[in-house]
């Protein structure tokens, strides 16, 4: 999807200060011989809708202002980090123990405490916060504080994935200043100015060792190419980008380009209301169409992999049954169309009383790959008898027509299957901005959530997840077409850089997670 939705105005600093946080005009780089200053300044395609963590910002981690209790290592185990050790869960599930780190204090000097961790989780869960991440954290009952350095959880029910949720950054109690957040994370915060960039600073008594690299920028540029060109300019030191931009940067001197595994896949999703997208054999037919390897092989230059569902068959979660055919099955198509009703009609289009097999999938704009997927897709579409209409919008367009038209989506995650999933498909989340902005409905899947929500027997939710994914195949609810790889691009050679495998929102937990730990190589 995205990493979020433009901000409002926040109040800003002085001018002296953005001067000071701007990225350098030199050529020479961090990390670079003759380099300007020690700032390292990443590119983004979208910018921030907040910096909360009870608002969901950097919810799975990866924040450089805040810590959890919990951070992932590079193969995706959990290791302390606001907590001193792991925690311990009781016989029965529902009581989880933190014991929290000594000598840990946020960025303005205040210590953690228990307390703190209390408010963070108890303001996500209250109901007047409005957190879009409350649901995650449905499982519990209440959060406690017997001691300074001590958290229990309470559930309602075990819940399996409840020690995954705890790379969630912990705010002081009472919360913080929207304008300048603090946490105990490696950076402190110094300036947003909204549309542009975040300037932070290194947190030089953070608790895990001050960062080497002392200034951060975070510019955002939506426009795949002009990021591209930034970094070729000498203004961005590491960005994102789509494969075939990436290309240029190849074997060029002093930069690197790192190609990340991920669980992110890039799939159509449909309104199910609209008599078009709402029909079965449309949905089906439009899948069976899509010349998936092609379009891994040309428009991602090879960095991935087709898609048939939303759980990566690289990771045990996936039913090995959720499958097809990398190429277009048009004879299928035209087959399932057939058998529904929908005819040839005028220029090749179907048609099914009175209705055409027209329909429009959005895109957001700036973001090349999504629109040469969905010009492929429509293209391929075409050859079966759909019509599709490709429509390149902003996020404050696209999202309140989510529930009439059709739209190239990105999600995934490597970490538990109860993440994303039950956002995305469970009918209590239905049209809940991004989360089920198709209005899907479907009991059975409802039952196969809750029960891998619930359990903690793995072998049950195993059963579960894999009933899941074979009812969404069969309902054909979104189209997938392909897992990404993600291509960063970094100027300057570092020591440290560490490589994992990414979920969907990667700008806070990708290839930077640990840039607090990179170093300038001698």
């Amino acid at each position: 999807m995205r990493l979020a939705r433009p901000v409002a105005a926040l109040t800003t600093l002085s001018v002296a200060l953005l001067t000071a946080c701007s990225a350098p005009s030199g050529p020479a780089r961090p990390g670079e011989p003759g380099k300007a200053d020690d700032t390292f300044v990443i590119g983004l395609s979208s910018e921030f809708e907040n910096l909360s963590p009870v608002l969901g910002y950097a919810a799975d981690g990866g924040s450089l202002i805040f810590d959890g209790l919990m951070s992932r290592a590079p193969d995706l185990s959990l290791k302390p980090s606001l907590a001193a050790e792991a925690p311990v869960t009781s016989a029965d599930g529902k009581k989880v123990t933190f014991k929290l780190r000594d000598g840990v204090t946020f960025h303005d000097g205040r210590p953690l405490t228990s307390k703190d961790v209390v408010y963070t989780y108890t303001t996500v869960l209250d109901p007047k916060t409005s957190s879009p991440i409350s649901g995650d954290y449905a499982a519990i009952d209440k959060v406690s504080a017997p001691d300074a350095r001590t958290v229990e959880f309470t559930l309602t029910y075990p819940y399996a994935p409840l020690t995954q949720r705890t790379t969630l950054g912990i705010v002081p109690d009472g919360g913080i200043d929207p304008a300048k957040p603090v946490g105990t994370g490696p950076y402190t915060f110094i300036q947003w100015t909204p549309g542009d960039k975040i300037a932070l600073a290194a947190n030089e008594k953070y608790w895990g060792g001050a960062p080497a690299i002392k200034k951060v920028v975070v510019a955002f540029a939506p426009d795949d190419n002009v990021r591209s060109t930034r970094l070729a300019a000498g203004e961005f030191d590491a960005t994102v980008l789509p494969p075939k931009a990436a290309r240029r940067f190849e074997g060029q001197q002093g930069v690197t380009v790192y190609k990340q595994d991920s669980a992110d896949y890039r799939g159509i999703m449909f309104p199910s209301k609209p008599k078009v997208t709402g029909d079965l054999a449309i949905r089906k037919a439009f899948s069976l169409a899509m010349d998936r390897q092609a379009m891994v092989d040309t428009i991602l230059a090879g960095a991935g992999k087709p898609a048939f569902g939303p759980i990566s068959p690289d990771i045990s979660w996936h039913n090995k049954a959720i499958t097809g055919n990398p190429a277009a099955d048009l004879p299928q198509a035209q087959q399932v169309l057939d058998a529904a009703g929908w005819k040839q009609g005028a220029g090749g289009i179907r048609e099914k009383d009175g209705v055409k097999a027209s329909f429009t999938i959005m895109y957001p704009a700036g973001d090349s790959l999504r629109k040469e997927l969905t010009l492929a897709a429509a293209s391929d579409a075409k050859k079966a008898g759909i019509e599709v209409k490709a429509a390149g919008l902003d996020w404050d367009a696209i999202e309140p027509r989510m529930a009439q038209d059709a739209l190239m989506m990105g999600y995934g995650s490597p970490y538990d299957l109860d993440y994303i999933n039950y956002d995305l498909f469970h009918s209590a989340q239905a049209g809940k901005g991004f989360f089920n902005p198709g209005h899907y409905r479907n009991p059975k899947v409802d039952a196969a959530l809750a029960k891998g929500r619930e359990s903690g027997d793995p072998a049950v939710r195993k059963q579960a997840y894999d009933e899941f994914q074979q009812l969404i195949h069969d309902d054909a609810v979104w189209t997938y077409l392909a897992f990404l790889k993600h291509v960063y691009v970094v100027r300057g050679a570092y020591q440290g850089v560490q490589q994992s495998v990414d979920a969907h929102e990667h700008a806070t937990g990708g290839l930077f997670r640990d840039i607090h730990t990179w170093k300038p190589a001698s």
